[in-house]
């Protein structure tokens, strides 16, 4: 190859990789993705390890239901992505009943144990609850949801949805490049919690992109609750086994919490978007925030703006800092607090809100709103079957690895969502025992004219919402495919403020991925937006889209992580 013909190579490729990122095609114009949809009738599933969107597979065509498969699928994702989830975490899901016509919602997630007070930080001098170690720990819901939601919808016996991730756990499977990378970057900081090492760090370390991890200890826990039910799990020999460990190791939950635990069965709250009913679930997670968002932007025309200009890009933001002070003021647990959900989601306040964002220049705060009661790292997965029916999954420990605490007896860690209490008086988000804390962790589903149209969900803390309303817009106001909506360059906003007690009075930091055009940046500077160039993740993004008229079903896993879908 001659020199000329090596720099049209690597501009080329230059040019691709700058594509990737920016969402369009600079030579056709048309939008970008990193391959082309998987489509197919009878079933469809999409998760982020290649490895357990080929169990959730095989549970559909051994005649399991969507929902088996989604179980079958996270099992295997606690095992092989315990950076992201496991059953020491909570759960979410919305699931679409193509028989009766019904979307319906579960919060699975745990409350604070009994025993541990607000007193007990406040004496220990803390102003915010710790992000590792025994204080963080709530109860993890995520078994319990399985359950709740195998009794509604499942079709195969429990133990034959666990039977592919003990098989797994026990025979071993190769470590992908996206999980290891993150496997090492975060058991240095728990592995001088008892169990991290022997559980997470074989022959001494993380295991490394391709090396082939083995957990039998979590193998032995699976076939316990397959054999003995959620009590296995909440009253049984694993119950007592937390218990002891948190004992132990200074920790307040007990095996009386994990009795008492159950999850709830709620309805998904929604608002129409240029003709789509947008699906969310209620406080204690953050759903509604990107159903606030989009209410502001419904008000704006985002086509003319166009992708990734700078005034699309500023409004975008904008509407995100206004609606998460909100987020911060509102959103808590339901059993404790009662917010205005109705008010926050009405076109009225939005209106409103709208209002505070000017169209050139960049708030350094806002103030949440008055809304008052009317009166009268994560995994996502979602299948759906045969029959029509799709399920939109959501699991986590919270942060990567949780809390580092590590029953080594049973090969999980439990999670550390009690970081994400208030402890500020008054807050409806204030640590309270036996309280729900806020949630970071939401699923989504879209609806039109009456059908199911869209199961999708975006992985990533604080990025969810932000990322849920910018999917929705490329898919609608954009007209992306399902792969181009995901791989297409996204915005992530930091710095608002946020349930547990931090005021964002500075206006934040913008990231934007690499293919946005540094003209965008300079305009969106002299707007007054902070915009950074530092390592941060965007999300990770798995959808089914339902396309009647075909009869087909549509499937799509970003670029960004190691992440498959797949039908058949």
């Amino acid at each position: 190859m001659n020199r000329v013909a090596l720099l049209v190579l690597v501009l080329g490729l230059m040019a691709s990789i700058t594509t990737v990122a920016q969402g369009f095609d600079r030579v056709t114009g048309e939008p970008f993705a990193s391959r082309s949809e998987v489509i197919a009738i009878q079933g469809m599933a999409a998760t982020s390890q290649p490895l357990a969107t080929q169990v959730a597979l095989d549970i559909l065509k051994a005649g399991g239901s969507a929902v088996d498969a989604a179980i079958a699928a996270n099992a295997t994702l606690g095992l092989m992505e315990p950076t992201a989830c496991g059953i020491g975490g909570d759960l979410f899901a919305i699931v679409w009943d193509a028989e009766k016509g019904e979307l319906t919602g579960l919060n699975a997630s745990g409350r604070s144990p009994e025993s541990l007070t607000l007193q007990h930080f406040r004496d220990l001098g803390l102003e915010g609850i710790p992000y590792l170690g025994p204080l963080t720990v709530s109860v993890p819901g995520a078994v319990d949801g399985w359950y709740e939601l195998h009794e509604r919808y499942g079709r195969l016996p429990m133990a034959d949805l666990l039977a592919p991730a003990i098989s797994y756990a026990e025979q071993g499977f190769p470590v992908t490049q996206f999980i290891a990378n993150l496997w090492q970057e975060n058991v240095e900081s728990r592995q001088g919690y008892a169990g991290v090492k022997e559980i997470y760090m074989p022959g001494g370390a993380a295991p490394k992109t391709g090396d082939v991890f083995r957990n039998p200890n979590l193998a032995n826990t699976y076939k316990k609750i397959a054999e003995g039910g959620r009590d296995a799990f909440y009253k049984g020999d694993i119950a007592r086994t937390i218990d002891a460990y948190m004992a132990e190791h200074g920790g307040f939950l007990t095996v009386e919490d994990l009795a008492k635990h159950t999850s709830e069965w709620v309805t998904p709250l929604s608002i129409n978007y240029r003709g789509y009913d947008v699906y969310e679930l209620p406080p204690n997670g953050q759903g509604i925030v990107a159903l606030q968002m989009l209410n502001i932007l419904e008000g704006y025309d985002l086509r003319s703006m166009g992708f990734g200009s700078a005034q699309y890009l500023h409004t975008l933001i904008e509407s995100k800092k206004v609606a998460y002070e909100d987020r911060a003021k509102y959103y808590a647990d339901p059993d404790f607090y009662n917010a205005p959900i109705d008010m926050l989601l009405s076109r009225e306040y939005a209106a409103e809100r709208r209002q505070l964002i000017s169209d050139d220049k960049a708030a350094k705060s806002y103030p949440p709103g008055d809304a008052k009661l009317e009166t009268g790292d994560t995994i996502y997965l979602t299948v759906a079957d045969k029959d029509g029916n799709m399920i939109s999954l959501i699991q986590s420990n919270y942060g990567d690895l949780g809390s580092g605490m590590t029953p080594e007896e049973l090969g999980f860690q439990l999670q550390n969502r009690g970081q994400l209490f208030s402890l500020e008086d008054g807050h409806a988000n204030i640590y309270e025992p036996g309280k729900r804390p806020f949630h970071t962790i939401i699923p989504a589903f879209v609806m039109k004219d009456g059908k199911p149209w869209l199961s999708f969900g975006v992985m990533g803390g604080s990025m969810q919402p932000q990322a849920h309303a910018q999917i929705i817009i490329n898919l609608i106001d954009f007209d992306m495919n399902l792969q181009e909506a995901g791989d297409a360059a996204r915005m992530r906003h930091s710095g608002s403020s946020q349930p547990t007690d931090e005021v964002m009075t500075d206006g934040g930091t913008v990231y934007l991925e690499s293919g946005i055009p540094e003209s965008v940046r300079e305009e969106l500077k002299a707007m007054g937006h902070d915009i950074a160039t530092g390592r941060i993740a965007y999300g990770g993004y798995q959808a089914i889209l339902r396309n009647d008229v075909q009869g087909v079903y549509y499937g799509a896993s970003e670029s960004r992580k190691d992440g498959q879908a797949a039908g058949y």
